[in-house]
């Protein structure tokens, strides 16, 4: 499914088969997540994709092939492929264990064509072995929903009581590890969203309600996943002295202006940018062990449009994952 230009769909066709490259891995693709980036994308809110694209940034499949010097894989394991897909290696960010920060990466279903797909190419140093305890279809959402909330949830420090705002994909899964943390969630949806909530609240949040409203309790930190800039302030209002609101979108609308007095107190507001291979390796031995489910919903590949319709209108419990 082959995305040309803002404000067309996705347009099926029929490509040449990708080739492996030196260090790099043919996978043939048994599933692939869909992510609120790829709406970023497609609505030209990220404004410098490579084009024509294959988008998908939560690839899981097995080794078809290995160029020139490949050996970490063996042909026909099952590996995972997130966002970040490749890094210098030489920049200060990259030797400071930030490889994340890279001013050169490229990244996955953006500069490099994604799994949206049945073959797709990846440089085999940023691929993933996964957890055997999870289908392919339950494992696509941990490469990027997962990894990048819990990078957020890791940046969130020990706050004890946690709000997340926009309970989607990577709320549904950070929650399950905060829970198993002995933290306090405290789950904020849009106005009305009983659905959500009740989500919220089957998987341990202590409350869910109005994002915008707040919760009835002092926070010690916020974890933004919804691309709503008015969640900030928000979030501020929310946390008390000292606390932190940490926005996980790489993308967000405008956040509208604040008094001082809601950041003063020494509150923080921080972004997350990408993820590591290293918080990678962590959350993937971590999620089995706790153990975190994915709620998923299964389409076939030639519905990608159609998914990504519901999930610009909210209608995904959990996560979407697209099937060959």
């Amino acid at each position: 499914m082959v995305f040309e230009r803002v404000g067309e769909p996705l347009r099926e066709a029929v490509l040449d088969d990708p080739v492996a490259g030196p260090g790099e891995v043919l996978i043939a693709v048994r599933a692939c997540g869909v992510c609120r980036t790829d709406l970023h994308i497609v609505d030209g809110e990220l404004a410098e994709p490579k084009l024509p694209l294959v988008l998908g940034h939560q690839i899981v499949g097995s080794v078809a092939g290995c160029g020139e010097g490949a050996e970490r894989f063996a042909d026909g394991q099952r590996v995972g492929v997130p966002w970040l897909g490749w890094a210098c290696g030489e920049c200060r960010y990259c030797l400071g264990d930030r490889e994340n920060l890279c001013d050169r990466a490229r990244f996955t279903g953006y500069d490099i064509d994604g799994g949206y797909a049945e073959l797709a190419v990846a440089d085999e140093r940023f691929c993933f072995a996964l957890p055997d305890a999870y289908t392919d279809e339950q494992a696509a959402p941990l490469l990027c929903a997962g990894l990048i909330g819990y990078r957020s949830l890791r940046l969130a420090g020990d706050a004890g009581a946690l709000g997340l705002y926009g309970f989607g994909a990577a709320a549904h899964i950070v929650c399950q590890v905060a829970v198993a943390q002995g933290r306090e969630i405290y789950a904020g949806t849009r106005v009305g969203d009983e659905e959500a909530q009740r989500f919220a609240r089957s998987l341990g949040a202590v409350w869910a309600g109005d994002a915008m409203a707040g919760p009835p309790a002092e926070l010690d930190a916020v974890i933004v996943f919804a691309p709503d800039g008015a969640l900030v302030p928000a979030g501020l209002r929310a946390v008390r002295k000292g606390g932190s609101v940490v926005c996980a979108g790489i993308h967000m609308s405008d956040i509208p202006s604040f008094p001082y007095e809601a950041l003063w107190g020494e509150r923080v507001i921080r972004s997350v940018a990408n993820l590591t291979r290293a918080d990678g390796e962590e959350f993937l031995a971590l999620a089995p062990t706790i153990p975190v489910r994915t709620e998923v919903e299964v389409s076939p590949l030639a519905e990608a449009n159609a998914v990504l319709d519901r999930l610009r209108r909210g209608d995904v419990r959990g996560a979407a994952v697209l099937v060959p």
